[in-house]
């Protein structure tokens, strides 16, 4: 069962995102104080630019 549930959030929505729109929807309903929703952002946006900066250095390493 929980591989189904990971197949069906790996190819309609990836986990960091999730968690950001769980954090939001929290914020909204104010489960999350501003301060901790700030810090959802920061690691949301600091890992998928991390992640996009890897990729980008291996494309790169391929094509020389």
């Amino acid at each position: 069962m929980k591989a189904r549930i990971d197949q069906f959030l790996n190819s309609w929505i990836s986990k960091k995102l999730m968690v950001f729109l769980v954090a939001t929807s929290l914020a909204f309903s104010d489960k999350l104080t501003g301060e901790q929703f700030v810090n959802v952002a920061i690691m949301y946006i600091g890992t998928q630019g991390a992640i996009d900066a890897v990729r980008a250095l291996r494309n790169f390493k391929q094509s020389n």
